[in-house]
């Protein structure tokens, strides 16, 4: 076997794994690779190669079957080779996929506790794999990984990826941290580019517009709804409100705003008229028109971000934790809910993340004090239409200017 093949470290392993199974992202795919991969050096005095790094990210320590896998991820079905899984189909969610990779140390490479670390994430997972040197892959390796359906990929030296055992999906649907990520890959995960805008009328219009006959695009500008209609469309589409593919179709929750809107007003335009009332505004929108402004908290409710925010900041309440800074919640959902405290607040980027976590997946509390690691979705958009549907009790404020230890997330109406 040659030097090169030997030099396969685990990240390199893991890296090219990774881009054999999640080569692109799209709004429905969603992967991390565990916080260890974060550090600067893999194994004293071997550096992990900062272009490494940078296609890992971003990282989180995310829990499935009694451990954390090397990375995790939420992929397309549609998008996957269909030389990596055995079936073609598993109902409409995209499987969780669960990769354990073993490189070169100084024992070798140890393939057999890896396929029962990846044959162990199945109790969460649909599909697990062992990532490894094509060259430390044996026959036997082989054999005990079909029986455990466990999936093997080999790597070498060039980065490429050969497909040797195909596992097939198993119908778990996760309960735990995991969900986490199908959150995050959803159409209503917090990814950076999730909401553009943060007053909820922008996206209640966009439904409205689109049934309407007559360019969407054109209707939000003329009756002064919103200008920024990418921001709209695909702010509507996280809240529920539209299927956004190759064609605009509007949801079930869509269509109650349009039954809304024509109660409310006799038609759609009408509805639309309205519009032109709030714009600008800064008045709490459901002080300003209460009737909207319920309409808008029920959709920001189905958000499921809301419900856990929600929960968790009466259960504060009630531990005389009344009004929470942003870093107190924070704290306190990565007591409970680690993987989501991380994947809604702290920004995907690999330095964030290496700053924010250590590589256990603990939080290093003094950097949640600096407002440049949040997300601005979260902290910003989202915060200030929860504010404004009457849920919170304060607005949000942009990453740059915010002060998280003077930041309240505080529920307005707690029971």
């Amino acid at each position: 076997m040659s030097s090169a093949a030997r030099s396969l470290s685990e990240p390199q392993v893991l890296a090219h794994a990774k881009q054999r199974l999640f080569p692109a992202a799209s709004d429905r795919s969603y992967v991390v690779a565990d916080t260890q991969f974060a550090r600067e050096e893999w194994l004293p005095g071997q550096p992990i190669d900062p272009a490494i790094r940078d296609r890992l990210a971003p990282f989180n320590h995310v829990e499935i079957g009694g451990g954390f896998p090397d990375l995790v991820g939420v992929h397309e079905l549609d998008e996957l080779d269909p030389e990596l899984l055995a079936v073609d189909r598993l109902g409409d969610e995209p499987p969780l996929i669960a990769i354990e990779a073993k490189g070169y140390a100084s024992g070798g490479v140890d393939t057999r506790r890896g396929i029962v670390q990846a044959y162990d994430r199945l109790h969460e997972a649909n599909a697990a794999y062992l990532a490894a040197p094509a060259a430390a892959i044996t026959d036997t390796d082989r054999t005990l990984a079909r029986e455990l359906n466990v999936g093997v990929l080999g790597v070498d030296t060039t980065g490429a990826v050969d497909v040797l055992e195909s596992p097939r999906l198993v119908g778990n649907r996760t309960a735990t941290e995991a969900s986490a990520l199908r959150f995050q890959a959803s159409a209503q995960g917090v990814a950076e580019n999730s909401f553009g805008l943060n007053h909820p009328k922008n996206y209640l219009g966009y439904p409205l517009a689109h049934y309407a006959d007559g360019d969407t695009a054109t209707l939000l500008s003329e009756f002064n709804v919103v200008g920024a209609v990418r921001d709209a469309r695909r702010g509507a589409a996280f809240l529920g409100l539209i299927e956004d593919r190759e064609r605009v179709a509007l949801t079930a929750l869509g269509e109650e705003v349009i039954r809304f809107g024509k109660a409310r007003c006799g038609s759609v335009e009408a509805a639309l008229e309205t519009f032109a009332d709030w714009y600008r505004s800064r008045k709490r929108f459901v002080d300003l028109a209460p009737a909207w402004g319920q309409l808008a908290r029920r959709v920001l409710f189905e958000y499921p971000a809301t419900e856990l925010f929600v929960n968790e900041l009466q259960t504060m309440h009630d531990d005389w934790i009344p009004e929470p800074s942003l870093v107190d919640l924070v704290i306190h959902l990565h007591e409970l809910h680690p993987t989501f405290a991380v994947e809604l607040f702290v920004r995907g980027d690999e330095a964030v993340r290496r700053r924010v976590l250590t590589a256990e997946g603990d939080l290093r509390r003094a950097e949640l004090e600096d407002g440049d690691i949040y997300h601005s979705p979260t902290v910003f958009q989202l915060k200030t239409m929860l504010y404004h549907v009457g849920i919170l009790t304060a607005n949000g404020t942009e990453p740059h200017r915010l002060d998280p230890t003077a930041d309240i997330w505080a529920l307005r109406e707690p029971v």
